[in-house]
């Protein structure tokens, strides 16, 4: 059983990359999230855009102890609280607002809340908040936007995540404020309707190497 994360900074240091799944039929959660599981990323963050989300995240909760399952996509407090009760452990929100800011922090769960500026950094370092999603990554400018708050900004650590794959990885990963990258091109819809695991744990391994 993986150790569930206590902290912003324990995620990021859970695997070089998150897995950023969407799920639309519940009953692939489960061994979606074995597969990653055998290839070496434990980290799985479901997205809350599907009506069978929540649903997702308490099977794999319930069934797959080594798994250590989030909701993503958070952008409501009401959402915070119906994915704590679902059995997450940890959140990530695309922004942060002092609404949603207060309810996740009524979960007691461990949060990367997503900024794509230096204000919205500052913001949340002023917080106490030192562990941040940096999302839409390529369209906010990515590894080279990353690399300049480096200097300025070095307490704040970020998970990118929006459009990157497994080739632009590793320009993210060298950098010293990115702890782990957020991928979906390890489940993609394509494997996951014809149940296509052994081709995702493959994936799974190959991002657990970066």
């Amino acid at each position: 059983m993986t150790t569930k994360p206590a902290s912003g900074a324990d995620l990021l240091d859970l695997a070089p990359v998150m897995p950023v799944v969407v799920v639309d039929d519940p009953a692939t959660a489960v061994p979606l999230a074995r597969a990653l599981v055998a290839g070496g990323l434990p980290g799985v963050e479901i997205t809350l855009r599907t009506p069978g989300a929540l649903e997702a995240i308490e099977r794999v909760a319930g069934e797959v102890p080594e798994a250590v399952v989030g909701a993503g996509t958070v952008t409501t407090p009401e959402q915070a609280s119906a994915a704590a009760r679902a059995g997450a452990s940890f959140l990530v929100s695309p922004g942060c607002t002092p609404r949603l800011s207060a309810a996740v922090a009524e979960t007691g769960l461990p949060f990367l809340p997503g900024v794509s500026t230096v204000s919205e950094a500052l913001e949340l370092l002023e917080r106490g908040v030192h562990e941040m999603k940096f999302f839409p990554a390529e369209a906010s400018g990515g590894a080279a936007f990353l690399k300049s708050l480096a200097s300025p900004l070095p307490q704040a650590r970020f998970c990118p995540t929006g459009g990157i794959t497994v080739d632009s990885a590793p320009s993210y990963l060298a950098l010293p404020n990115v702890g782990c990258v957020g991928g979906s091109w390890l489940t993609p819809s394509s494997l996951i309707e014809v149940g296509d695991w052994d081709r995702v744990t493959e994936l799974a391994r190959e991002a657990a190497q970066l």
